[in-house]
This record gives structure tokens, sequence and C-alpha cells, in this order.
């Protein structure tokens, strides 16, 4: 059972799994388990470029600099917060590398993950074998690849995941506070109000959501996230720190304030969620707001405002779920369907 928060020993509790594919290293048809000397180059820590001209002995410096170093080391910096005001407790974020590589790369990874200072103390190593099957053992409430495919897999297993992608600049970040932006229809909520707009366009769409303002939309494949997210910011209220929190959270959405947005905002709230700040664009482009915004990472179904935001510097990350996408519903809505397989 999944959860925001996760049991990884006997009688210990213990926050929000993330669990990470490593990029270059990640399709199996087309990429077989690689050699200790294709590890690819990891990217550079927050505030410091140049990825390629600092390539560890050994690594090809045409590798292409991953953006995950980046969100965890936001990560770390929540954990490290934790760590003093719940010096007792073991409800942190907690990050799993997963890789399809041999467990003779160890090593090497282990001396990558040191040299940039990240904190990562499990590994998945399935030589040769799909990540996939091993998410729900360790309680993962959120994959991050750069295998299209293998994010599509993890969807349809119920978990949420996302395939993300590099900013095509650089864009400074914040090192003291986490910031997680979520797109709404299809993200944090199911594909329902788009199904409406596919098939009978923008007017329909209005008129659907003006009539079901006050029915809840279903759970999105990142809603949990979200949830996961919400209990660490409460540890940070609870101890009187709600302006100092480091995790703060936006929904980013195209939906209308006036003609569309209460129904979104009424849905977080009758989950017992909230996001710090709510950005209706109304169709605008989400790029611009995005670099004002500075996110660690922006999750979004659609690939215009993946590559719109990717060209603003922001680390962008496209959740293939939706009306539009090939995998349209999680397992977790499929068991509701006594025939479906």
């Amino acid at each position: 059972e999944r959860g925001p928060t996760t049991t990884g020993h006997p009688g210990t509790e213990r926050g929000p799994t993330t669990s990470l594919s490593p990029p270059g290293c990640s399709t199996l048809p087309e990429c077989p388990p690689c050699a200790p000397k294709d590890v690819p180059t990891p990217h550079p820590p927050l505030g410091t470029a140049g990825a390629a001209s600092r390539a560890l002995s050994g690594v090809p410096s045409a590798a292409p600099p991953s953006p995950l170093p980046v969100v965890l080391q936001a990560l770390e910096a929540v954990n490290a917060q934790l760590r003093e005001l719940y010096p007792d407790s073991e409800e942190l974020f907690d990050i799993v590398l997963m890789t399809n590589n041999h467990a003779q790369v160890g090593v090497r990874l282990i001396n990558s993950i040191n040299h940039y200072d990240l904190f990562i103390e499990r590994f998945c190593m399935t030589g040769g074998n799909s990540p996939i099957c091993y998410l729900k053992a360790y309680h993962t409430n959120l994959y991050l690849s750069s295998d299209a495919e293998k994010v599509s897999g993890a969807i349809e297993e119920g978990i949420a995941a996302a395939t993300i992608f590099s900013p095509s600049r650089d864009l400074e970040v914040s090192e003291k506070q986490l910031r997680v932006a979520f797109d709404g229809d299809a993200v944090l909520f199911s594909d329902e109000s788009e199904q409406i707009v596919k098939a009978h366009g923008l007017d329909m769409f209005f008129e659907h959501e003006k009539a079901h303002e006050n029915k809840p939309l279903a759970q999105g494949p990142l809603k949990g996230f979200l949830e996961a997210l919400g209990k660490l910011q409460k540890k940070f209220y609870s101890k009187g720190l709600r302006l100092e929190c480091p995790i703060r959270t936006y929904l980013v959405t195209a939906r209308s304030a006036a003609s569309s947005g209460a129904r979104a905002l009424k849905t977080l709230r009758s989950w017992g969620l909230e996001t710090d700040e709510a950005l209706f664009l109304a169709g605008a482009p989400k790029g611009p707001l995005l670099r004002k915004i500075r996110p660690h990472i922006f999750f979004d179904d659609q690939m215009f405002h993946v590559e719109g935001a990717q060209e603003m510097g922001a680390v962008a990350a496209h959740v293939p779920y939706g009306v539009a996408q090939k995998h349209k519903r999680p397992a977790q809505d499929k068991q509701q369907t006594p025939n479906s397989k």
C-alpha cells in the first residue's frame, strides 16, 4: 500500500520515496547494460556550470548532463532542516537510485555521487532487467527517468512517474527552498475535463465545469506526491515555520480562474490539500511564469508546456497520462472496473 509515508525497516517511519533512473543507460532495447566506462556525467551542483568540463576521469565528456542532481540537492537541503527540527525522526525524503546496469558499476556510481555531494544510500542495480517491477517494493511515491517507456510502465502500474528533461539554458534556483510546480488536469487531477475539451470543444468544457463546480475531480497520477510534500510541510508549520518552510508548491494551469478555476481549488480542498500558489493562465504560455517561479522541477502532461519550460531554463518532467497519451488510466483506477485487466 502506497501512501505519503513508507516503511523502510520494521518500526521505522520513513518519508516519501523518490526512485531515479540515471539518463543514458535506461532504455533496455537500445542501450544494453553499460560497462563502467559508460556511466553518464552527473549534472553540476546548484550554482555551478560546465558539466562536460568537469567530467570524472574515464567518463566521456560528450555524455549528456542529467538534471537530477539539481532536484536531489534541494531534497537534501529539506532533509537537513528536518533533521535539525526532528533529530529522532526518519520521516525524510528517501532517494533510491535505480539502474539496469550490473552491480560492478556500483563503485563508480558511488564515487560520482560522493564527488557531487549527493546523499543517496539505496541503489537498485538490476543487471539488465527493467527496474519497474521493484518500484512498489520500494514504496515509491515518485519515479523519475529519462526513459519514456519505463515511465509509462510505472504510470500503468499506478506509480507516480515522469520523464525528466534537461533545460535548454541555465536558471539559478534556490539552494534553501525546494520548489515544485504542477499542472492541474491529467497531473494532479484526472483527465476528465480534458476529455470534454477533446470531444466537444472549449464552450462545452466551460459549461461542464460550471455545472460540476462542486463535484471534486478524480485524482491524477501525481496527487499522492503532492500529498507527501504537504505532509512534510506540516512538520514545519507545527514549529511555527509556515513562512520559512523550505518546501513551496505551485499549481500552474492553463485553466481560467473565472470560468474553471473554482473546481480545481475546491477539488484540492476536498482532498485536504493545498498549493502555496495557484496560477491560472487562461491558455497563456507557462514558460515566462516558470522563469519567475524558478522551480526545481515542473510537471506537465503536454510536451508543448514541457518544451516551453525547458526554453526558460526550468527542469521539466512529462507525465504520460490522460486522453492525449497512450496510457489513459493508472492501475489503481483500472482496478475499480471489475472487468478491466
